[in-house]
């Protein structure tokens, strides 16, 4: 039997429940759909055929129901690596943990994680309004750093990006993470393309925008652009992916991100319609859970 986990390492609330997420082992299912935005929890959920719990905790909404007789939990995640560091985590506690006992179970449970999220392509050929799975997502955020990444990493592409790219020696080493391929594989159709994900730690200067405050590095968005791998590019940035990839990679769950494109920073252009594409693939990633 593993040793009891500290008090101080694993927080519960007087309820037993989670620290963050104020959840129960009973209140979430299998099958988990990240959204960043507290508000698109009900966006996907209202197509729920019943609804069986709710509960939120600052932006730590949580709705588990039924879509087609198949139970599913709808949870937001906030902004940043760093909250999908609590949320996984939380989430793997709750299934891998025996809470009472603070011991780690001996028979372990693997979740399906899908990330419903937004992004901006890098590529002039990635039209907005489309919809992009992420094949890998590619860490330039630090997050995975604290942990031992070493058998899930891709040192040939990443040092192939340092060196193309003129990394900076003051920023976190890239790590690229590679997505579950059985589910890339059931969400791909004619409707989706595939692509390399960065994940950043910020909106404005770790994406590449300067308003006010200037760039450490004015040229690494060009130079990102232009990278090829293996005839593989980086296509699009975001917030989430690499840390979802990582975390789910490590504790044994499988991931996908599906990204709805609402910018092309190459062209300088954004969607006119966001809240119609997101909720396309709301739908377009429901029926693909439920098939």
């Amino acid at each position: 039997m593993s040793k009891p986990i500290q008090p101080s390492e694993l927080i519960l609330n007087e309820n037993g429940s989670v620290y963050h997420l104020h959840l129960k082992p009973e209140n979430i299912a299998k099958d988990i759909i990240f959204v960043g935005d507290p508000d698109r929890v009900e966006k996907v959920s209202k197509h729920f055929d019943t609804i069986e719990f709710s509960i939120q905790k600052r932006e730590f909404k949580t709705i588990t129901g039924f879509y087609k007789h198949k139970r599913i939990s709808v949870i937001s995640t906030g902004i940043g690596p760093d909250n999908i560091d609590i949320v996984l985590n939380e989430l793997d506690a709750l299934v891998n943990i025996d809470l009472k006992k603070r011991t780690i179970k001996e028979r372990l449970t693997s979740l399906n994680i899908y990330r419903i999220g937004t992004s901006g392509a890098l590529q002039k050929n990635i039209p907005i309004d489309s919809f992009l799975i992420s094949s890998h997502g590619l860490d330039v955020n630090g997050l995975l750093q604290s942990y031992q990444t070493t058998t899930i990493s891709n040192p040939a592409f990443e040092n192939a990006f340092v060196t193309h790219t003129n990394w900076h020696p003051n920023k976190t080493t890239p790590i690229l993470i590679e997505g579950n391929k059985s589910l890339i594989k059931k969400f791909a159709s004619d409707k989706t393309q595939e692509g390399i994900t960065i994940t950043a730690g910020g909106f404005y200067a770790p994406q590449g925008r300067s308003i006010r405050l200037p760039l450490l590095d004015e040229k690494l968005n060009e130079k990102i652009i232009a990278f090829n791998f293996n005839k593989q590019q980086i296509t699009n940035l975001e917030m989430e992916t690499s840390a979802i990839y990582g975390l789910s990679k490590l504790l044994g769950h499988k991931a996908i991100s599906l990204n709805a494109i609402l910018a092309n920073r190459s062209l300088g252009l954004f969607s006119n319609n966001p809240e119609k594409i997101v909720n396309k693939l709301i739908l377009y990633s429901l029926k693909k859970i439920t098939s």
